[in-house]
């Protein structure tokens, strides 16, 4: 059952109702689901599994690794539960879900898994070197790591209900449990916060920490920053930048750096309140989350940068802003029915969906979304919860507007669409593995929208159909070699900036370095907004031939199996604006009308749909629409070199204008042979505009 607000106050939040009151309402949603699976005092915090074959703990693993992962399962079922659960306990300390009294549970729980030889005890570093067989393997890290940073945050914000509890005894057992993580290996990325967190704590209650190890941590850290409030996390960026950087670093400079450490602290002010420049265009008109980059199961929590902003000493955050985005984003899932499962959040985005998930989460780990409920820290008092709501952006920008945000750090552009409420992201700085479908759907899709999640490899009958059953991918190109039968899938995207409203990106297929098939098959990108979407007009760079290309949209959401399909096209005295498109008409698994439009131009021979089952976040079965085309001959200019289309999309069913359908109203092209190969592109739009697309010199901006 989806959540049921009691509280809601549209004059103070005019656009969700939502004020602090109905996020405690929220968590004891959660936690009512969650406890909902605990019989007795004594059970760890172990929801059932809906998911076996990605998750852990492993089916099949050694006993070793299985005794390893089960002890870190009990710990994050205790750890993340307890960021919703730590500010009710707080404010309401004598508080009870399902006849079990909070404070009670999770002081036991915390203290018996710091226990040595307790049955619930997740082990030290040492304890789980030497249970891995890995005691003289100095780098081993675990994930108890990540879960010690989410207690100490709990522990703070209850400091008088729970820490101050304890015997000195008590307390010294787990300060030595968190001293062993805190000062031992950890992973080079946003794992470093974790320690530096444990190590802060430690400090604040008169433990003793390595300072040396804390200001390593630190500026290594600091040294991650790619610019625009966005730090590079492994080798991508993704919302951990957000959810961990931008949310765990104001809050050490709260605990340590301000004092401790003031120019390593002024440096972590100084690009959170970067971040919180545009961090805003990042959600869409309702405050909704776009599904990108990994661990979005964790879904929400992209919130927390806007309370991490809120420890610093000199917050820039609008807390009417935050507050409306923060609601909104809460609003998004916990107000749809296949939200929970047995209680607990669903290890997908929406509904169960298990081609989001990692092999490193377990069935609690969704409860990181947690970190969204840590604004209730803040008192009742403070601007986040007293300040009225405002829509930001949103509510500023004129009918058919469309508000562009290029960063160049993390090579990001945001489009936010006034005619459908819609943002719309594209990143590029990507390199993924050849065949890394996975971890090419979380990050560099052609493009991210907020209503429409990404979806899967469509699953489908290829009998009558000329492609077949992978050479299709949403929001993304496709090559397949027909003489070898060999399917190429982009795996690298470039960054080559903006010039004169239109985004320069470049992707290659099965790019594999230090091979000849670094440069064998790409595509130049070049995008930019329409009121409801996208047109792109890209070139392919193929040196080998003859290939297939395919192009997908959206995944289209079809629940009832009922959406209505219109057909149109536009014939031209010019073949490069010969054009098709195909529209869909109907609704989300919520019962919302929704509208897309896929239009494809020139050297484009095929537009089409697929119907596809368990491949979309949002329904069971869903739609992809596509376009085809073939390239027969090698070193043939007469071939087309342009691949031109636009996505647009409505969240209603009034019919788009002709005028939106086919937007181009002439295309002039620089090379005589009319086909795109060389020279600038320019587009006179329908509505009196003109877009000039002009990949020269773009070899020498690409960046990675």
């Amino acid at each position: 059952m989806a959540f049921q607000a009691k509280t809601l106050d549209f004059n103070r939040s005019p656009y969700t109702g939502f004020v602090r009151q109905t996020w405690i309402e929220a968590g004891e949603y959660l936690l009512e689901g969650a406890f909902s699976n605990i019989r007795t005092p004594e059970d760890p915090m172990i929801v059932p599994r809906t998911e076996i074959s990605v998750t852990y703990p492993h089916l099949g693993a050694p006993e070793n690794q299985l005794e390893r992962e089960r002890r870190a399962e009990r710990f994050e079922g205790l750890t993340r539960t307890f960021f919703i659960a730590a500010p009710l306990i707080k404010d309401r300390p004598e508080l009870t879900v399902h006849g079990l009294n909070l404070r009670e549970y999770y002081k036991n729980h915390i203290l018996r898994s710091c226990t040595p030889k307790d049955p619930l005890y997740v082990g030290d570093y040492r304890t789980l070197q030497r249970l891995t067989g890995q005691e003289k393997n100095a780098h081993a890290c675990f994930q108890q790591t990540v879960e010690t940073c989410a207690l100490v945050i709990g522990l703070w914000i209850t400091e008088e209900q729970i820490w101050s509890t304890y015997t000195k005894k008590e307390k010294g057992m787990i300060a030595d449990f968190l001293s062993d993580y805190a000062h031992s290996y950890t992973v080079p990325q946003n794992w470093r916060l974790f320690n530096m967190l444990d190590l802060a704590f430690l400090h604040r209650h008169g433990y003793r920490i390595d300072r040396n190890i804390m200001r390593d941590h630190a500026m290594a850290i600091l040294n991650y920053y790619a610019g625009n409030g966005w730090y590079r996390d492994g080798m991508g960026f993704d919302y951990y930048s957000c959810w961990a950087f931008q949310f765990y670093g104001p809050l050490w400079c709260d605990w340590y750096g301000y004092a401790e450490e003031p120019e390593l602290a002024e440096a972590f002010e100084k690009r959170s309140n970067e971040l919180m420049k545009t961090y805003d265009r990042f959600f869409d008109e309702k405050g909704h989350v776009n599904m990108w980059g990994r661990s979005s199961i964790y879904r929400c929590a992209a919130t927390s940068a806007f309370d991490g902003n809120f420890f610093l000493k000199n917050s820039t955050a609008d807390p009417g802003l935050a507050r409306r985005i923060s609601s909104g984003a809460l609003l998004q899932f916990l107000g749809r029915e296949d939200f929970l499962v047995g209680g607990v959040p669903s290890l997908g985005w929406y509904r169960q969906f298990s081609p989001l998930v990692q092999g490193y989460s377990c069935a609690e780990s969704p409860y990181w979304l947690g970190k969204a409920f840590l604004c209730l820290h803040l008192p009742a008092d403070h601007p986040f919860w007293t300040a009225r709501e405002n829509n930001g952006i949103w509510s500023k920008m004129h009918a058919g507007e469309v508000l562009e945000t290029l960063l160049g750090g993390p090579g990001m552009c945001i489009s936010n669409h006034a005619a459908n409420g819609a943002t719309i992201l594209r990143t590029s700085k990507v390199e993924k593995g050849v065949g890394d479908l996975h971890g090419m759907w979380n990050y560099s899709k052609l493009c991210y929208h907020t209503a429409y999640p990404w979806e899967a490899t469509p699953q489908f009958d290829p009998a009558g159909r000329s492609i077949a059953v992978g050479q299709l991918q949403s929001q993304q190109y496709t090559v397949y070699e027909t003489d070898t039968k060999s399917l190429k899938h982009a795996n690298v995207t470039f960054y080559s900036g903006q010039k004169n409203g239109v985004f320069y990106r470049r992707q290659y297929f099965d790019y594999d370095p230090g091979t000849e098939n670094c440069w064998l098959y790409g595509i130049n990108l070049a995008d930019f907004p329409v009121p409801y979407g996208l047109l792109r007009v890209d070139r392919h760079r193929i040196f080998r031939r003859p290939v297939e290309f395919t192009l997908g949209s959206y995944g289209f959401p079809d629940p009832m199996e009922d959406t209505r399909v219109q057909h149109f096209s536009q014939g031209s005295y010019n073949e490069n604006l010969r054009a098709q498109c195909i529209v869909l008409k109907g609704h989300d698994a919520e019962g919302r009308e929704k509208q897309m439009a896929m239009t494809v131009y020139g050297g484009w021979q095929e537009l089409d749909l697929v119907k596809s089952e368990e491949t979309n976040p949002d329904s069971a079965h869903s739609i992809v629409l596509y376009a085809h085309t073939a390239l027969e001959h090698e070193y043939d200019s007469r071939e087309p070199y342009l691949f031109i289309s636009q996505v647009l999309t409505r969240e209603d069913h009034e019919d788009f204008t002709q005028e939106e359908l086919f937007p181009i109203r002439a295309l002039i092209l620089a090379d005589s042979a009319g086909t795109g190969g060389f020279g600038p592109i320019a587009l006179k739009m329908q509505d009196g505009t003109e877009k000039t697309v002009d990949f020269d010199q773009m070899e020498g901006k690409l960046m990675l």
